[in-house]
């Protein structure tokens, strides 16, 4: 299926976003003529987004709405495009938040709002393309630039410790990739090109393999981020604005699972098997041990940030519980759920980002013990609130529950203690999201300051009760979202079952 969708996705936030620098900040411009151009553009994106999946075939596991076109000849590097059934999921989700974070941003920022703005359509423009690049330059071009906008949302309009927090989130995520960049040219002397479908065909010795998974390994690593390379991502949270906080859990955190099941599970299937009991034992500490850290959070936006690394466990747990089933083919179960953690965890970490963001406003402050009480005065904050902490928790109904319910059921076929040690986030997950519900929602009103807070606006609303329907659809009809990704996750099972055999001949 040949079309420009792609493209436009990409392109039309991004050139908006330049539009958006060029238009610049000016008093005599009516004040919200450049929120209405973020919004509208984001909208629009949203709106192709739509498109793309009423028009994309999930019956078949080949890549769609191809574009290929030769961009440094000599190198055979190409502007290649294509999506399937675990890249559409995830625009998807970009361009579902998108939309969102400027709508929650419309009356917050004030200081250089088209900068805000343009930083925020450009990150979308990119993330997508990291989502659809078929050449692996390009996917590390958009890999790379992605880090700009974020640093600048960090460090512009970030709190009193921005600078620290953008120096090691640009230190780990990048110092990481470049190694992935290196694989990438010694897979080239393989191919004579840079498609990333030309990769996954390629056979490798072992030792090949084990070197490339690892270089991938350093860059997914962080950008997940797994354990013990999880530090930067708590000081990034607490220190971006409300919308950086959204973005960075909602999607960023998603392209390093989207690199594992995309480059390093095809690429190097047998030192994925070789070290899959490595990596499901650094999740299944992330799993646990990063929950009971969370226990002892005093900063809500620290605890949601250590959440987010215990939730992402279960993607890469997810991943590569795979290769304790003998057979290949058998673990689609662990990888669908896997994705639709990712998913899940998007809407959820989003949602609960958002909530703090509309404390902060009223109160600025992030510190637990700062409230008490809070749903005497804002009783429909406190009822989002609290649904968004059961998602989080995993409860049933929610789609919290969904991903985790199939991670841990590939779990237990493949070992009980995997499984055992899994299920744990269940009882660490509600533990900590219920302490700091009852500490903030609940009880008497603590202090003069909350006494005096007003409930949501009209634009709160708006944007909690989308991601509210949202959280709860996916969690009683996950079906569409399964349907979605089922026939490229199998293919992938079966790919990754005969390029093993082909390494192992080679």
């Amino acid at each position: 299926m040949n079309s420009s969708i792609l493209s436009l996705m990409i392109w039309l936030p991004i050139f908006a976003g330049i539009t958006l620098l060029l238009m610049g900040d000016n008093d005599k411009r009516p004040k919200n003529t450049i929120r209405y151009i973020s919004f509208g553009a984001s909208l629009a994106t949203f709106f192709l987004g739509i498109w793309l999946y009423l028009e994309f075939d999930n019956t078949t596991a080949s890549m769609q709405f191809i574009e290929k076109t030769v961009w440094i000849e000599s190198l055979g590097i190409q502007y290649y495009l294509g999506v399937d059934g675990i890249s559409v999921p995830l625009i998807l989700l970009t361009v579902f938040i998108t939309p969102l974070i400027v709508m929650s941003s419309w009356d917050v920022i004030t200081l250089r709002p088209a900068q805000y703005f343009a930083a925020f359509l450009i990150l979308e423009g990119l993330m997508i393309g990291v989502f659809s690049a078929l050449d692996a330059i390009l996917f590390y071009v958009f890999w790379e630039a992605m880090l700009v906008p974020m640093f600048l949302i960090i460090g512009i309009w970030g709190g009193q410790r921005r600078i620290y927090a953008t120096l090691k989130f640009f230190l780990y995520t990048f110092l990481g990739s470049v190694l992935m960049l290196v694989s990438f040219i010694y897979l080239y002397g393989q191919t004579a090109d840079f498609d990333l479908q030309h990769f996954m065909a390629t056979p490798l010795s072992l030792f090949e393999q084990q070197l490339i998974f690892i270089a991938f390994l350093l860059a997914f690593a962080v950008k997940v981020p797994m354990w013990p390379v999880h530090t930067w991502l708590p000081d990034a949270h607490v220190e971006a604005p409300t919308g950086g906080s959204v973005i960075l859990a909602a999607i960023m955190l998603k392209m390093g699972g989207y690199g594992f099941i995309r480059l390093s599970m095809p690429i190097a299937p047998d030192a994925s098997e070789y070290f899959a009991f490595m990596m499901i034992v650094l999740s299944l500490i992330a799993v646990t041990y990063i929950g009971f850290v969370a226990l002892m959070q005093i900063d809500m936006k620290k605890l949601i940030a250590y959440s987010s690394i215990a939730h992402m466990g279960f993607v890469t747990l997810g991943f590569f519980i795979v290769w304790s089933y003998g057979e290949t083919t058998q673990g689609a179960l662990g990888v669908t759920g896997a994705m639709v953690q990712m998913i899940s965890h998007g809407l959820i970490s989003g949602a609960m980002f958002l909530c703090v963001g509309v404390l902060y406003d009223r109160m600025h402050s992030r510190e637990i013990l700062a409230y008490g009480g809070v749903a005497n005065t804002m009783p429909v904050f406190a009822a989002f609130m609290v649904l968004f902490s059961m998602a989080n928790a995993g409860l049933p109904g929610t789609s919290g529950f969904v991903g985790e319910f199939m991670v841990i059921l590939a779990s237990f076929k493949a070992n009980f203690w995997f499984a055992f040690l899994a299920a744990t986030t269940l009882i660490l997950g509600a533990a900590y999201t219920l302490w700091m519900v009852k500490r903030v929602l609940y009880g008497e009103v603590a202090n003069d300051n909350v006494a005096k807070l007003t409930d949501l606006n009209s634009r709160e609303f708006y944007v909690l009760s989308v991601l509210a329907v949202s959280v709860l659809l996916v969690g009683v009809w996950p079906a569409p979202l399964i349907d979605l990704m089922t026939a490229t996750i199998d293919q992938l099972m079966l790919q990754i079952s005969e390029t093993k055999i082909i390494g192992i001949e080679a």
